[in-house]
């Protein structure tokens, strides 16, 4: 914890994640549909509604979380005064009181006590049902979170760009200013301001930033993020990851659910850009890995790469925040590729237009990406899940992303810490092209959810349930999808034969 001179207490950034959190809505959004004919009695419009809940209970606190639009018929309200009590001492932003059948009007004894403690009371009409209200919050709610992760995407691409420039580090401070709206600042290790870039900000919240930024300092082990106020503004100040100290500070007229992702990515490239003894080499893979993430497809930046071999590595785990993807990253030796950033999203940061579900940058949302030399080999990490591909050369990166995905699935159903994806000594005596079109040719009839259903279940030797966890699916969907390929391919899928000839096919496609 923070003690200085300064009216500032350092905390944990809200909700750390490698998505923002789904935004609330305003009360007046909700309000200003006509087709439920909310009216508001009492207290302000503006307050945020992070949920909706409803209750008949006479005291409904216990079961509240707080920031909630609370709805009620007042079938058992018999004390509106105590009643509101418990509902503020809970942190209900709001309270909806629907008319009819057992009220005829909102009692007034409810509107003097919600105006008393400033909590607003909407009045929803006999011809509007809860779940409706529900209903629109949820599409307010989903609509707000889609136009702040496209806020995230495009932020995301913007300081990947920047990180491709003649002066990557001023550039990558100025695009993370930009997009945040303030200032933000790279500090020493000594605490001095070694770049800067936005607008000037009051010298109280200048030195508020840099005390900040002294909370989390060089120490082994300390927190990796620090927020708090200062000089009017919202401060935050993140670690970065190469272990010399230094320091990322933002300062910001207000803190969206997205900002903490966005400067989380800007953490990571700025850790990559400051890393001490980077030769040339590096620099130029560290520069074809930002064209990666991009979009560039990997044929174009194979000779920046070098020739190879290459190993993809596919990651799950850590606490979910960019910075434990940075640390990763720097255990394993290598710059970060992706670090999930299009988790929740159609098309992450690195995918075009015609990306297939194996393609770089459309991972499973959540999932770490890495690129290193096969030279430098892929060890066990604490906390975290990983599936590696066999060695691949810088042409073929497309099949090695594959291959790390798949085997970071079997991975996780097997409960193993790392799996590495093994070329089948078989399938190198035959012709690849031939085997290809008989592949083609066996698995015709499967769509590509029942192909993929079926390698997995067969790479886990049959296991229904084991399956349905590494495909996130009900074991029942995973038996009625077997069923299927095995009625489309007519064949006895019990026989060990065709398991073999249908598992050899799936991997010559």
């Amino acid at each position: 914890m923070y003690e200085g001179p300064m009216p500032m207490t350092p905390t944990p950034p809200s909700e750390p994640g490698s998505t923002p959190p789904a935004p609330p809505v305003p009360l007046a959004a909700l309000l200003a549909r006509p087709d439920l004919g909310l009216r508001l009695l009492a207290g302000p419009e503006d307050v945020p509604l992070h949920w909706v809940h409803t209750s008949e209970m006479a005291d409904p606190g216990p079961y509240l979380l707080g920031g909630e639009l609370l709805m009620t018929a007042g079938v058992q309200l018999t004390d509106p005064a105590h009643y509101v009590d418990r509902v503020v001492e809970a942190g209900a932003a709001a309270l909806a009181f629907g008319v009819t059948p057992v009220w005829d009007t909102v009692p007034p004894e409810l509107v003097t006590a919600c105006d008393r403690h400033g909590l607003p009371l909407v009045e929803v009409p006999p011809r509007t049902p809860f779940t409706a209200v529900a209903r629109a919050l949820w599409r307010l709610m989903a609509e707000a979170r889609l136009h702040e992760l496209r806020r995230v995407t495009e932020a995301q691409q913007s300081l990947a760009a920047a990180a491709a420039r003649p002066a990557p580090v001023p550039a990558v401070l100025g695009a993370l200013a930009s997009r945040l709206g303030g200032r933000a600042v790279l500090f020493g290790a000594d605490g001095t301001e070694s770049a800067a870039a936005g607008r000037e900000v009051p010298e109280e919240a200048a030195r508020a930033l840099r005390d900040l930024a002294g909370v989390l300092g060089p120490r082994p082990g300390g927190p990796a993020s620090a927020s708090g106020d200062g000089g009017g503004l919202r401060l935050a100040a993140y670690a970065l990851g190469g272990g010399d100290g230094l320091t990322l500070g933002v300062a910001t007229e207000r803190r969206g659910p997205g900002d903490h992702t966005v400067a989380g990515v800007a953490v990571v490239l700025l850790s990559l850009l400051t890393a001490p003894h980077r030769g040339a080499d590096a620099t130029v893979r560290d520069g074809a890995l930002v064209r990666l993430l991009l979009g560039t497809a990997p044929a174009e930046v194979a000779d920046s790469l070098g020739p190879g071999p290459w190993t993809v590595v596919h990651a799950s785990g850590g606490d979910g925040t960019p910075f434990a993807a940075a640390g990763l990253a720097a255990a394993l030796g290598t710059p970060l590729l992706d670090a999930g950033a299009g988790a929740g999203t159609e098309d992450g940061p690195g995918a075009g237009a015609d990306a297939g579900p194996d393609a770089p940058g459309t991972a499973r949302p959540g999932t770490v990406r890495l690129l290193l030399p096969a030279s430098t080999g892929v060890t066990a990490q604490e906390g975290w899940t990983l599936g590696a591909s066999a060695p691949v050369a810088a042409s073929e990166l497309t099949a090695g992303d594959a291959q790390a995905a798949r085997a970071l699935r079997r991975a996780e159903a097997s409960r193993a810490p790392l799996v590495r994806h093994r070329a089948h000594g078989f399938a190198a005596l035959v012709d690849r092209d031939e085997a290809a079109a008989y592949a083609r040719q066996v698995l015709a009839p499967l769509t590509e959810p029942l192909v993929e259903t079926l390698r997995v279940w067969l790479s886990l030797h049959g296991s229904w349930d084991r399956t349905a966890v590494a495909l996130e699916i009900h074991r029942n969907t995973v038996r009625q999808r077997i069923t299927r390929c095995a009625t489309l391919l007519d064949r006895d899928l019990d026989d060990p034969d065709v398991r073999m000839e249908l598992w050899f096919a799936l991997n010559s496609r």
